[in-house]
């Protein structure tokens, strides 16, 4: 039975000769451009706050479980000011903010200008106790002095 499948893949009309000569095809490329009213908003947004979140929603009223797991985070850090940007609102921010960090998903979390991630990376930077010492260090938060005094013993 094998040998009379592999047998009749000679006789296919399309022989191998004949694929070598087709066109090489170029593979088809998205380019995706951020338009000049995104990148300043989203710009503006970084600059004006120490701490922005793009995400579904807004903090007091999230849009999305992703969303709503970065605020959570973020307050049980104890970080008061939370700065969002509602990508639902407006559809260049939200596929702006993609093509800026080169992140594909929503949330975003900015700290001091930095992109530091989405909701998986808050996830993992507070498991690991990282993101309280980004929020300490950068400003968000200020240090615990028992806590300190409680690493130093």
């Amino acid at each position: 039975m094998f040998r009379q499948l592999t047998s009749n893949i000679s006789r296919l009309p399309v022989a191998a000769s004949r694929l070598s000569r087709l066109p090489l095809q170029r593979p088809l490329v998205a380019a995706r451009f951020i338009t000049d009213r995104a990148r300043s908003t989203i710009d503006d947004a970084i600059k004006q706050n120490s701490l922005v979140v793009f995400m579904k929603g807004t903090p007091d009223e999230p849009m999305c479980g992703f969303s709503r797991a970065v605020i959570q985070i973020l307050q049980m850090h104890g970080v008061d000011e939370i700065a969002g940007v509602d990508c639902l609102q407006d559809p260049e921010i939200r596929e702006g903010i993609k093509e800026y960090s080169d992140w594909p998903t929503i949330p975003q979390v900015y700290v001091k200008g930095e992109f530091i991630g989405g909701c998986d990376v808050m996830v993992q930077m507070h498991q690991s106790g990282e993101l309280h010492e980004l929020l300490v260090k950068e400003g968000v938060l200020e240090a615990d002095p028992s806590a300190e005094e409680f690493k130093r013993e």
